[in-house]
């Protein structure tokens, strides 16, 4: 389909340039916009039939990235309607995103809570007391998945056998 487009395209400004016209101003609009629709139709298209596949080895980024070198990062979390964005999710959200392996002093989160939603600011407190036992939490086991409600809702998130673990597991659900 693509091709028959193409040629069809080829086609119209074949039949522009090669038609009995005197080239008149509004003649000339139209093949230079005709033109610039072929020449972007390529451009687009050319990126869809050779598309680029990419791997992120992310054991690998500090093998060229020092902490000191990473980039400060600020994180914005948008929240409007408590309603239709429960507080669990925003509270998940922001407790994820602090507990990223990346350099402390180099993270920022920011809630824009644009519904000013007592409920969402009162979790939001919450969430830092949780915070003081998660992040440390997350870091000491390595946990992959960094929001606690998707963490505690898979029992078998719960892998390591150690008894220390088991002990904090209970103490964090």
């Amino acid at each position: 389909m693509d091709s028959i487009t193409l040629l069809l395209l080829f086609l119209l400004l074949g039949y522009r340039i090669s038609s009995n016209n005197n080239y008149t101003f509004p003649w000339f609009v139209a093949f230079l916009c005709e033109l610039w629709f072929t020449i972007t139709w390529i451009t687009t298209m050319s990126t869809k039939w050779t598309p680029a596949h990419t791997k992120t080895f992310l054991d690998r980024l500090l093998l060229r990235v020092s902490n000191s070198e990473l980039p400060a990062l600020d994180l914005f979390v948008t929240t409007a309607d408590p309603v239709l964005e429960p507080a669990i999710i925003t509270v998940n959200t922001v407790l994820s995103l602090l507990a990223l392996d990346y350099p402390a002093n180099k993270l920022a989160c920011y809630v824009s809570d644009d519904g000013c939603s007592p409920l969402t600011f009162y979790a939001l407190v919450e969430a830092t007391k949780f915070a003081e036992i998660w992040i440390p939490f997350c870091k000491k086991y390595n946990v992959q998945c960094r929001a606690p409600f998707r963490y505690f809702c898979d029992e078998s998130m719960a892998h390591n056998d150690l008894p220390e673990f088991k002990q904090e597991w209970l103490t964090m659900k």
